[in-house]
């Protein structure tokens, strides 16, 4: 029974998923920075544009450099000083004067981000192998449950006081940085120092550059539906309430569906279930551009969240598989930014596709993630999946 596998997880991973759970039940300030800024701080849309930038850049560079000081400083240590950062930030956020806002943006974004690598390598290098993408798996099933009620919850605390939005976050932050404390191990795992530096290593492995590569591809079509699948729905003449209503039932189906589909598939090569991932990704696309209404907007999220759940966990823990001796925190944090990269290509490229060649928009992004997928079988074909040394090392000597 799958369910009877979870409860065979360590229990140290399963306090993290239910910290994760109330982690993004609470994750509610930076969805409704823009909203914030422009209602009860008097921002211009355009001011508080570019503090959701700077936001967006800090998370990027929290992604790409948090895994150096995971495998630096151990990723527990690393995990819970990004969580007690990113508290801190959200409850300076009301206090902090206009002009400064942008600086704490960019340093939320870089405490925020900086967590999500390390907590996928602990999880990464805590499990055997073959349960590595059931893992990855479940902490994405748990933080998507907590999504569930998020959004609702903070619009409902926005109308009595915007700031409680942010210290509710904080809070649940405090809570998941607990939990890391008393729960995740702290025992620094024995190994041996990397023979080489980063990118020496990385620029070795031809295969680990193609799934980043192709990551960053397939995040900029997939993230369309945020970009401009509004825009398409709303020119339609479809409500605002719809669209939400569809990211809503996403969530849903990652919830119940993603980590028994992770369990299931568990035996088959990481590089053929990531490209049958970008082939969804792909005719979800094609969907939009050959049905551009609310009906087929529906029928390709379906799509679409079976290409998430397909592709995700299995290239989080395909990228942290292939990572040498102590660069665990390294590889994720590569993985997690390729992930994110979308956040700021798909809105800047879709944008002005959807203004000049709207028709065009949909058909391309389908064509780039299904050559996405040809690229990575391809690759595959030369140089099969391989599982490093990290395989071996058990729970109990996580960092």
């Amino acid at each position: 029974m799958y369910w009877r596998r979870i409860a065979e997880l360590p229990t140290w991973m399963k306090a993290v998923m239910a910290g994760q759970l109330v982690n993004g039940a609470g994750a509610l300030a930076w969805v409704y920075l823009t909203l914030y800024l422009v209602e009860d701080r008097g921002m211009s849309a355009q001011q508080a544009g570019f503090a959701a930038a700077a936001y967006g850049v800090g998370l990027v560079g929290g992604n790409l450099g948090g895994g150096w000081f995971g495998d630096r400083f151990g990723l527990r240590t690393t995990a819970l000083a990004s969580q007690l950062l990113w508290a801190v930030s959200c409850v300076a956020m009301p206090f902090t004067p206009g002009p400064s806002i942008a600086v704490v943006a960019a340093l939320a974004g870089l405490f925020g981000g900086a967590g999500r690598p390390n907590l996928s390598a602990l999880v990464a290098i805590s499990l055997p192998a073959e349960r590595r993408r059931e893992g990855i798996a479940l902490s994405r099933t748990a933080t998507n449950a907590g999504f569930t009620i998020g959004p609702p919850l903070g619009g409902l605390l926005a109308t009595y006081d915007f700031s409680l939005v942010f210290f509710v976050d904080a809070a649940t932050s405090l809570v998941m940085a607990a939990i890391i404390w008393r729960w995740v191990p702290s025992a620094r795992r024995a190994r041996t120092a990397a023979p080489t530096g980063l990118w020496k290593a990385v620029l070795r492995d031809r295969a680990v550059i193609v799934v980043l590569a192709t990551i960053v591809v397939v995040d900029t079509v997939y993230r369309q539906i945020f970009a401009t699948l509004p825009l398409l729905l709303r020119d339609g003449g479809t409500p605002a309430v719809a669209y939400g209503v569809l990211l809503g039932a996403s969530s849903v189906v990652i919830v119940l569906f993603e980590a028994p589909i992770a369990v299931r598939l568990r035996g088959h090569r990481a590089t053929r279930v990531i490209a049958a991932g970008f082939a969804c990704i792909g005719i979800g696309q094609a969907i939009i551009g050959v049905w551009p209404a609310l009906a087929g907007a529906a029928l390709a999220i379906v799509v679409l969240t079976a290409g998430e759940m397909l592709y995700k966990p299995t290239a989080t823990a395909h990228v942290a598989d292939a990572a040498p001796e102590g660069m665990v925190g390294r590889y994720s944090s590569l993985y997690a930014a390729a992930s994110i990269s979308g956040m700021f290509l798909a809105p800047a490229l879709g944008g002005t596709a959807y203004q000049h060649a709207p028709r065009l928009l949909y058909p391309v992004a389908a064509a780039l993630a299904l050559a996405a997928a040809g690229v990575l079988l391809l690759t595959r074909a030369t140089a099969p999946d391989v599982l490093p040394s990290a395989s071996t090392v058990r729970p109990s000597s996580v960092s």
